[in-house]
Parts: structure tokens; sequence; C-alpha cells
């Protein structure tokens, strides 16, 4: 698929093929592209927990919904996300980058977290996920970035035994397209609100 292509395709596919996992292959293709992603000093403080059996991913929705969808029907957004096959939870480190900091050729003795204008540990992850969701798409699959919430960060951690030092973007589903492709389709704020040209959001040589 062109670079082009990828890019105009790349939605929130928000309900799945639950009968179609995602080949093995594809997996290893989805989480070597996502290393490649740029990183601060090549400090690549990140990391990405694969979950791709039933029981890991009933444990990682049992830790960050608070309800069962079958208790809420209208709730179709929590319904079709748990069709997806697999989840990918990129996670962030922030002790890697100050470290890296630290070495000679930086020089930042004092890993003083002040110095860095904005959280590029987070920022560099996300570029990785990105990366995921493309390479999602050029391998015609469907994939949702959405956010853990706050509340569930413990039990998310416990349940997968994640270090302290990893924090999760968020989480990314996988998986192919329903048969019914207007089932897959965002019914959120893509719906509701047109995208913003380039035209209104760049500035060129000053605001």
């Amino acid at each position: 698929m062109e670079f082009q292509d990828v890019v105009r395709r790349r939605r929130m596919v928000r309900s799945y093929d639950p009968d179609r996992p995602v080949d093995p292959a594809v997996v290893d293709r989805l989480l070597d592209n996502a290393v490649r992603a740029p990183s601060a000093g090549f400090s690549q403080g990140w990391a990405f927990l694969v979950l791709g059996t039933p029981a890991d991913i009933e444990r990682f929705w049992a830790a960050t919904s608070d309800e069962d969808p079958d208790d809420r029907p209208e709730d179709t957004w929590l319904r079709g996300m748990r069709t997806a096959p697999l989840i990918v939870v990129p996670l962030s480190c922030k002790e890697i980058y100050l470290d890296r900091y630290a070495q000679d050729d930086k020089g930042w003795t004092d890993r003083d977290e002040n110095r860095w204008p904005v959280p590029y540990w987070d920022i560099d992850t996300g570029m990785a996920a990105l990366l995921i969701l493309q390479t999602a798409v050029d391998e015609g699959l469907g994939a949702c970035f959405f956010g853990v919430p706050p509340h569930a960060m413990d039990r998310f951690r416990e349940a997968f035994e994640v270090p302290a030092a990893y924090t999760p973007i968020g989480a990314i589903t996988v998986g192919h397209r329903p048969a019914d492709p207007a089932a897959s389709e965002a019914k959120g704020s893509p719906t509701r609100r047109a995208r913003r040209t380039a035209d209104e959001v760049v500035h060129r040589g000053r605001w």
C-alpha cells in the first residue's frame, strides 16, 4: 500500500471480527516497526505489552473497565472494543531518559526533570504507537488507540506485573474489521466534527 493511502485510510476502528486472530508474523511486524520510532538521545525508553490470548485480553478489560458491557447494552464502544483479538499497550519509562541524559555525551548529571521542556518519554512512545496504527492499516487491519483510565492504573499494573517505572500511555486494539464495514466505523466525534484543514492550522513564517 502506498504511504499516502495508509495515512488517508487510518481510522479509529472500534469493532472487530472476533473469529479472526491476527497473524503472529503481522504482530511481529507491528512491533518491529514500533521500535523504529525516533527517540530523544536514542534513549528508546519504551516497552510494549502484547496481549493476544483470550485470557490476557479478558484480564485487561477486567482491570481497566468498571462495568460489564452486558450490564450496559447501550455501551457500544466497550462492546465493540472487546471483540479485538489483540491489544498492544505502549509504555514509557522516564527513568531511562533521565539516565541517558546523565551520560557523558549529554552531561545532565543532576537528572533534573525540569530540564525537559516536554515529557519526551511519552512523546516518543506516542510516535511508536502511531507506527503501530499505520502498520495495521498497511496490513489491511483495523486499530484503535485509547486511554487507560487513571483510576484503573493500579489494577492494570497489578494484573500484568508492570514495573512502577513504566507508564501506559494508552492501549491499542488491533484486528480484522467485521464483515459489516459499518459496524467498525467511528460513531463518535469524527461523525460530528469536520477535519480541520492545513490552511486552518498551519502558520508560515509567523502566527
